[in-house]
């Protein structure tokens, strides 16, 4: 059971899925009028069947394209393998993922990142030592 269970169905027209986050979901963003429903390459359909070309690549999350197969695949190869590691514990991929970028930006150190909040408080935290 998800909370998604006895829901309607996610393809509803454009105005009734607007009107449903409109509702329930706060207002931080004054997005456009499209709803997403799907997504390939550099091409994105609507709930009423409509294609957009993806111009805003998602603020550089999808820079290579929706489902992009190699990502899409080496994700999934993840997955399989672990689904998330906390750095509370060491993860086998960290330290070669760490050193790779670290001779890619050709830096000695790297410190990876899941948000911009945590980049934040880590320059926060190096700048007070």
């Amino acid at each position: 059971m998800t909370i998604l269970d006895g829901r309607t169905s996610v393809n509803t027209g454009t105005e009734d899925a607007i009107a449903l986050v409109e509702q329930y979901a706060a207002h931080n963003y004054s997005p456009l009028p499209v709803v997403a429903a799907s997504a390939e390459g550099v091409w994105i359909t609507d709930v009423e069947g409509r294609r957009y070309l993806d111009c805003l690549s998602a603020y550089s999350a999808v820079n290579f394209g929706h489902r992009n197969p190699e990502i899409t695949a080496t994700a999934h190869a993840q997955l399989d393998t672990v689904t998330l590691v906390s750095r509370a514990s060491h993860a086998a991929a960290l330290g070669p993922f760490c050193a790779g970028l670290a001779r890619l930006c050709g830096k000695d150190m790297v410190l990876p990142m899941n948000s911009g909040t945590e980049a934040i408080e880590s320059g926060l935290k190096a700048a007070r030592k």
